[in-house]
């Protein structure tokens, strides 16, 4: 089906919400509240991440947005239509790639590209090129025609982020979708969404990769328990933790008071990261001496934001 023409296409924001909230009841046990009240935008041809922990609501969220679960309460907006009272006049203008999405077993690359283009009503042509066009991109011309069940798993995670780049679809989800990819392809897909978005597609990706969400969005929201803690650009984050450098001690973690007057001090595990100015670094390694601990110098990342924001590492359940 091809995207309808629409007013609203232009003049309205890609995708807005309106405290979402997602609550799942059991009859056995408690309700489980995985979205709490998620509001965020996406202006057309943005690159937003949502990152977050495992189990932090990511995933529901953009199965929400994109028409695939019902919210609780709460509105999403997809250039001006509402995803649950017209799903079916939203489907055309997204593409999705699941997470955890597989490709069908029974066909190759290019057969899976180029049919899935075909059911989206795109024509025999312009699908023949689009889909050689997203198997060069993804580096997948040697295996375009192997069967998809004969290919690993980073490969078939290429292939799904082909197909839907194949699409041009003004709004694209992506959710953790360079899982299980070598450092050299999880480039590639970087490198072909940001053409996207300079094409005037938008991109909402779901990442726990800190490295990604820095390289590849514009903006970013940080998400835990279902809820939007903060949000803003990687720098402003940054920013937001009170310093330019990080000071790592390693078996620090008991001596967060003695380090508490120079800067912000996180406590991980066993490690303390205190967040501090050039100026303090020596009096923080003298004083790191006389305790017989050892400690690193850093810049500030995107790590030390989201431990200031959320209390805890990405990678912790």
């Amino acid at each position: 089906i091809r995207p309808p023409r629409l007013r609203w296409f232009v003049t309205e924001p890609a995708l807005r919400a309106e405290d979402v909230r997602k609550t799942y009841h059991s009859r056995r046990g408690p309700a489980v509240e995985a979205l709490r009240g998620v509001s965020l935008a996406l202006a057309k041809g943005e690159r937003v991440a949502l990152l977050g922990r495992n189990g932090a609501g990511k995933t529901t969220f953009l199965r929400i947005a994109s028409t695939l679960l019902a919210p609780t309460s709460g509105a999403v907006e997809v250039f001006g239509l509402d995803v649950s009272r017209s799903p079916e006049l939203v489907r055309p203008f997204i593409a999705v790639v699941p997470q955890e999405g597989k490709p069908f077993f029974h066909l190759t690359p290019r057969e899976q590209i180029y049919a899935y283009l075909r059911a989206r009503g795109v024509d025999r042509e312009t699908a023949k090129s689009r889909t050689e066009q997203s198997l060069e991109q993804m580096d997948l011309n040697e295996v375009a025609n192997r069967l998809c069940i004969t290919l690993s798993g980073g490969q078939k995670q290429r292939v799904m982020v082909a197909t839907v780049i194949a699409t041009e679809a003004p709004l694209l989800f992506l959710d953790e979708p360079t899982i299980g990819m070598d450092p050299f392809a999880r480039r590639s897909v970087w490198g072909s969404l940001r053409r996207l978005t300079r094409a005037g597609s938008t991109i909402l990706l779901t990442t726990h990769y800190l490295d990604e969400a820095e390289a590849l969005s514009q903006r970013l929201y940080i998400i835990e328990e279902g809820r939007v803690l903060v949000a803003g650009t990687a720098e402003e984050l940054k920013r937001q933790v009170g310093g330019t450098l990080r000071v790592s001690i390693t078996d620090g973690g008991k001596l967060s008071g003695e380090f508490a007057s120079f800067g912000t001090c996180v406590r991980e595990g066993e490690s303390l990261h205190v967040i501090t100015g050039p100026e303090r670094i020596n009096e923080i390694m003298a004083l790191a001496m006389r305790e017989k601990v050892s400690a690193t110098v850093g810049p500030v990342t995107l790590e030390e934001a989201f431990l200031r924001v959320v209390g805890r590492s990405i990678e912790e359940e």
